[in-house]
């Protein structure tokens, strides 16, 4: 469903685009509300258009390498090429990110005729909003600051919505606060080439596989976007409320930061190559920790480090394609979830054993991850709500077990190096928990670990036990768990994470990043053939742009869930990485 959808930003914004509209976009910051919404609603959500008119055909694409966004429209009248960016670049030795998006519309054949239309919105749809026009541009009222439009398309054209004749280059900017003060066509045509040279620069300096090296690249981009640099945070994806599968009910707010996808995350900017990344984003995950005295962590946080995630339902808004329900906030931060702290304690524990991270090496942030691995321990064996957040009774989870147990096993590590008369309380523990997986969690007649304590179902995220190093390749157990979650949660290749009701139904899609641990346990566990087929297999379900969701419908490969998400491009990340032949063998 959001195969059209195109991602531009500047790590402190993100919007979506489809062929010249504007579908989403939220300001000053990604868990705002929106400026533009109508991916959830086509009344109330507001419009910013850039239209051919009597276009027949739209194509949209990426000036490669780059996060700008190129479309062109052709009809019998002529053609013009759109240029989409959020600008970014450095300035006074720091990033220039402004809460601005800019448009550039340029004749390439004939006599193209466009039409602008711009409706910003806000309090999701409930603040009453006006214009005014001045001189050379158009003020937004009903905003908590100034929204402006400067252009030097005519004023009347924009305001009435009617259709022009593009001669020459004309550009829109909009700007959320500070407005734009400067030359309008010089400063777009220079901000435009400095972005595109940011982000080609960026790519420059990342490392990539021998091989799926397009995809990872856009991967890379994706991800670099869901960074809020200002504080390191990484968001699950950028929008709400897009639909798990039509019909289903499951519509979450995404647009926050779950400590649970930390270690993965962190791991996929190791592979990258982007050290600067990776520290800002522990430095947030040390914030959060050192701000919790107690460590009762929640699941999940905004990007600012707070914790109130009231879920609300927006009853006036129709949800995608009318698809609600529309929800701001998200419940699961009420949730207890064992994993986070097994999960933190791996995030964490690199800054004791890469030297790089040498403004972050201290006593206090060291007795933090002493504390962190010894509530990991604590919780091993409790009931909790688990890795997949189902809203019912707490139980077991294995998975949560399993994440305590590395939490155990790493912390051992960092022990030897830092702590040496506390290695050996952190290897008995990991001993201890490992032994209480292997007798609870085995179930004979399924020849399969399974997600909790004495159940009888299958979870998909016990494939990170490969990865994790919980079982080596001559571990028949293991090899038995890949092979029995293969067989019994895929559906043509495509993996589901779990198939019982979970409160709200028996799921319908495949989980995007299930699929990629699929390949990854593959690869780990020796059957390297295997996992490439599987992986070029997904491949399929990349939309255009090369951009995943969180779902996948097998049948179909069609693309459902919030949108891009994050995790998924994670996901593809990793499995390039495993499956792809290491660069010595063909330099």
């Amino acid at each position: 469903m959001a195969h059209g959808l195109g991602i531009i930003g500047n790590c402190s914004y993100n919007a979506l685009l489809r062929d010249g509209s504007v579908e989403w976009l939220c300001w000053p910051r990604p868990d705002s509300s929106f400026v533009f919404g109508p991916l959830l609603d086509r009344e109330r959500g507001g419009a910013f258009v850039v239209e051919g008119v009597d276009a027949t055909d739209v194509r949209q694409e990426y000036v490669e390498n780059t996060n700008v966004l190129r479309t062109v429209f052709r009809g019998p009248g002529g053609e013009f090429a759109l240029y989409d960016f959020a600008p970014r670049f450095q300035l006074y030795q720091r990033f220039f990110k402004p809460s601005m998006l800019i448009r550039i519309l340029r004749p390439l054949s004939g006599e193209p005729r466009a039409r602008v239309r711009c409706r910003p919105t806000y309090d999701y749809g409930l603040s009453e909003t006006g214009s005014w026009r001045a001189s050379n541009h158009i003020e937004y009222k009903g905003f908590p600051t100034p929204v402006r439009l400067t252009t030097n398309v005519p004023l009347t054209y924009v305001e009435d919505e009617r259709p022009f004749l593009l001669e020459e280059d004309r550009h829109l900017v909009l700007t959320w606060g500070e407005p734009l003060e400067a030359g309008l066509e010089e400063t777009a045509e220079r901000f435009l080439e400095r972005t595109l040279d940011y982000w080609r620069r960026w790519v420059k300096g990342t490392r990539v596989p021998r091989d799926y090296q397009r995809e990872v690249v856009r991967s890379a981009l994706a991800l670099k976007l869901h960074q809020y640099e200002d504080t390191g945070a990484l968001l699950a994806a950028t929008t709400t409320s897009l639909p798990e599968h039509p019909g289903s009910g499951r519509t979450w707010d995404y647009r926050f930061c779950w400590l649970r996808d930390a270690f993965y995350v962190l791991g996929a900017l190791r592979l990258l190559g982007h050290f600067e990344e990776r520290e800002a984003f522990v430095q947030y995950l040390i914030n959060i920790v050192a701000s919790s005295p107690d460590l009762d962590l929640a699941p999940l946080y905004r990007i600012d480090g707070s914790s109130e995630l009231s879920e609300q339902i927006l009853t006036h808004w129709a949800g995608f394609d009318g698809d609600g329900p529309v929800r701001i906030g998200n419940e699961a931060a009420l949730q207890r979830q064992h994993d986070v702290f097994g999960e933190m304690v791996m995030a964490l524990s690199p800054i004791f054993l890469d030297d790089r991270f040498q403004a972050e090496q201290s006593t206090a942030i060291l007795e933090l991850l002493t504390r962190l691995a010894d509530k990991a321990i604590e919780v091993a064996g409790k009931p909790d709500a688990g890795i997949w957040e189902q809203r019912r009774e707490a139980c077991v989870q294995t998975f949560s077990s399993l994440m305590s147990w590395a939490a155990a096993d790493r912390m051992a590590l960092v022990a030897s190096r830092h702590l040496p008369t506390r290695e050996a309380h952190y290897r008995a523990a990991a001993d201890r928990i490992r032994a209480d997986i292997q007798e609870h969690a085995w179930a004979k007649d399924l020849e399969s670990y399974v997600s909790t304590f004495g159940g009888k179902d299958l979870d998909a995220a016990l494939l990170q036990m490969a990865p994790l190093r919980f079982g080596g390749r001559t571990d028949e157990r293991l090899r038995q768990t890949i092979d029995a979650i293969g067989n019994r949660l895929g559906d043509d290749g495509w993996l589901f994470r779990y198939r019982e009701d979970d409160g709200l139904g028996l799921p319908t899609v495949a989980f995007a990043i299930c699929t990629f641990w699929m390949v990854e346990a593959l690869a780990q566990n020796g059957r390297h053939d295997r996992a490439r087929e599987l992986f070029e297999r997904t491949l399929g379900a990349l939309s255009p742009l090369g951009l995943l969701s969180e779902d996948v419908d097998p049948r179909t490969r069609k693309l459902y869930g919030n949108f891009p998400q994050a995790y998924s491009h994670v996901g593809l990340i990793h499995a390039a990485f495993a499956v792809a032949p290491p660069w010595h063998e063909v330099l």
